[in-house]
């Protein structure tokens, strides 16, 4: 017996027991109640912080009960995965047939990363059941009036992708704030810079704006059970924050939620047992529709969520971000940077440097920013290390697979490097870098003749699959190309 199998015979359920909220001085508190049978306890915690009370008291119990349980339906899954249960018992609350299978289909393709790497193999019949055993609970979607239809809610990480947002947004002279879980000493420089403040006073440029911050705490004996050894792996964060961003868009009244996932993150990584395994999937266009329908059906149909970025490619919002060097200091979305391997080590805080997610935007920056910038940010010129190469290669398809990363399409890597080979050329052309030197040699003459023309067309074009009001893709489209 293999320790998956070990585990799921061990602890054969999994119970969504109950959660509570509560306002205590100027925060909502809410805590979710886990059990894994038969002796397995969590209690994770979440703390809006700095709430409308006003709104709060509008909203009727059951309203607030609802969003509450829908976020700890999403908490489930990371700390589910650490025996990987074959049943998921939700008694904090009813779901429907028609939730059921939703949530299933999340589950499935969400934590497809997490059962590739753990071996895991989803596909047996009896894999996983959800059962609703709830306690008596008044839930109720919110269909309740809003007090200004126009405001845009932006959740910031510390990524290139949400600055190009705000900053597009800004500009457009838009009723905009920012939504952080978390933040990290990257998002709150961003903040920063782009004139939100901590102080009390709230509105548009110049105003002050307050981010609406959001604390995760995880239970430590998740982390005391990842330590000994149990299942570890990814979960779909960008679900969780869907869901999050729901919630605190109804508590701030906030009509719009504006993502920033891209079309790139549409593309999977490998195929395992028969399905295509995607790292970004809960960041694809897939699951914007499904949860655009779910939370309109579930949630509340005040609220309007979808991505500003999803009819571009990275390197086209690359391309955008590199107008905005006032950031380029502050933006941090190198993975390694915060990992503390289950509380280990402190995360360090600063780009790698040998990571795909560096290398790729490295090369992705490259084009468009003066080489001695990009060198001042990554901490030196990563096209300069041999140990690289094989990572350039997974990024563009050559070698295993593509990276577990939130990184560009195969093809847009190809592109990505080729761009950045052909400026080094014009610029140094009897002093390639290895990285280069590689591309030139090994990939450059396999590419098709009109790659250059390829390339232009690439960084024009437009994805019609999206999901934007029509004034915000009117808002995209006169920045664009």
């Amino acid at each position: 017996m293999n320790k998956v199998e070990f585990l799921r015979e061990k602890y054969p359920r999994f119970v969504y027991e109950n959660f509570d909220w509560k306002v205590a001085g100027k925060d909502l508190k809410i805590s979710f109640y886990f059990g894994i049978e038969p002796n397995i306890e969590f209690h994770p915690k979440v703390v809006i912080k700095n709430i409308d009370k006003n709104q709060i008291k509008r909203l009727r119990d059951r309203v607030l009960n609802n969003l509450v349980f829908h976020l700890g339906l999403i908490e489930i899954l990371s700390y589910w995965k650490a025996v990987c249960s074959p049943e998921i018992i939700i008694k904090a609350g009813p779901l429907d047939q028609e939730q059921i299978k939703w949530w299933k289909d999340l589950i499935m393709n969400g934590m497809g990363q997490f059962f590739y790497e753990n071996k895991i193999d989803f596909k047996k019949p009896d894999f996983l059941k959800i059962k609703v055993n709830h306690i008596h609970v008044n839930l109720a979607m919110t269909e309740l009036p809003r007090t200004n239809r126009n405001k845009i809610l932006i959740p910031i990480g510390g990524g290139k992708d949400s600055i190009v947002t705000l900053e597009l947004l800004k500009e457009a002279e838009k009723n905009i704030k920012c939504f952080s879980l978390n933040p990290t000493e990257a998002a709150k420089k961003i903040m920063k810079i782009a004139g939100f403040k901590r102080g009390p006073r709230s509105g548009r440029v110049g105003g002050g704006w307050r981010p609406i911050i959001v604390k995760r705490e995880t239970d430590p004996k998740l982390l005391e059970l990842n330590q000994k050894g149990f299942l570890n792996g990814h979960t779909p964060f960008s679900a969780y924050l869907a869901f999050l961003s729901v919630i605190c868009a109804v508590i701030f009244d906030y009509k719009f939620i504006a993502f920033s996932n891209e079309r790139s993150s549409n593309e999977g990584n490998l195929k395992y047992l028969g399905k295509i395994i995607n790292h970004q999937w809960s960041k694809s266009f897939g699951f914007e529709k499904k949860f655009r329908e779910y939370s309109q059906k579930y949630l509340t149909s005040g609220v309007e969520y979808f991505s500003f970025l999803r009819p571009l490619y990275e390197i086209q919002i690359v391309k955008l971000f590199s107008r905005y060097p006032q950031y380029f200091n502050a933006f941090l979305s190198c993975n390694e940077a915060y990992k503390t391997y289950s509380g280990t080590k402190l995360p360090t805080k600063k780009w790698c440097g040998k990571c795909p997610k560096c290398l790729f935007v490295f090369a992705s920056l490259y084009p468009f920013v003066e080489t001695k910038k990009l060198v001042k940010i990554f901490g030196g010129n990563l096209f300069e290390d041999k140990k690289l190469s094989p990572i350039m290669q997974e990024l563009i398809g050559e070698r295993k697979f593509k990276p577990f990363e939130c990184v560009g399409t195969k093809k847009e890597s190809l592109i990505v490097f080729y761009l950045s080979y052909k400026k080094y050329k014009e610029n140094s052309p009897q002093k390639l870098p290895f990285i280069l030197k590689h591309f030139e040699e090994k990939i450059l003459n396999s590419l098709p003749r009109r790659i250059s023309s390829i390339s232009e067309r690439f960084l024009r074009g437009w994805n019609n699959q999206h999901n934007l009001p029509m004034k915000f893709e009117e808002i995209l489209k006169s920045n664009f190309p």
